[in-house]
């Protein structure tokens, strides 16, 4: 089973100037209950399926699965999907031995920017970069599943 482990914080500060790429992502969710969500995304130029299950206590750990489909299956099934499509722009930025995903949200979540890292273990150490603001990991509001049905400007 494919566990994925990650912390997430707000961020505080400028990190474009030490992102080493940035891609363009929209996705939407089949389904967004917190026991299984099924999102499909268009990363730049591919496409994807992905399954997620409950998180831990904690909200680091959880069940993912992620296929690559085509892009022509994904904008097929963003017509079906929940209503709130996300559109952001994910930035990686190394620090330390870890490189954080830093999502910039736009339409209905402008303003918010988030960044994650993923880890190995739930209490492995990491580097902090001075952008990287209050840790939020496992509060359910910050999940894209979330976003899109209570976005950040209603908040």
């Amino acid at each position: 089973m494919a566990q994925e482990i990650e912390r997430k914080f707000l961020v505080e500060g400028d990190f474009k100037a030490v992102a080493i790429k940035a891609t363009r992502i929209t996705q939407g969710y089949l389904s967004s209950v917190p026991e299984r969500t099924v999102r499909v995304r268009i990363k730049g130029d591919k496409g994807y399926i992905t399954i997620k299950g409950i998180g831990s206590d904690s909200g680091a750990s959880r069940y993912e699965w992620e296929k690559e489909i085509p892009i022509t299956e994904v904008e097929e099934l963003l017509k079906i999907c929940e209503p709130g499509v996300i559109d952001k722009t994910r930035f990686l930025v190394k620090a330390g031995a870890h490189t954080f995903e830093v999502d910039e949200f736009y339409g209905d979540n402008e303003g918010l920017v988030v960044a994650e890292v993923e880890l190995s273990s739930e209490d492995e150490g990491f580097f902090k970069p001075e952008w990287l603001g209050k840790e939020v990991t496992g509060d359910v509001k910050y999940y894209n599943s979330m976003l899109m049905k209570n976005p950040f400007k209603k908040w």
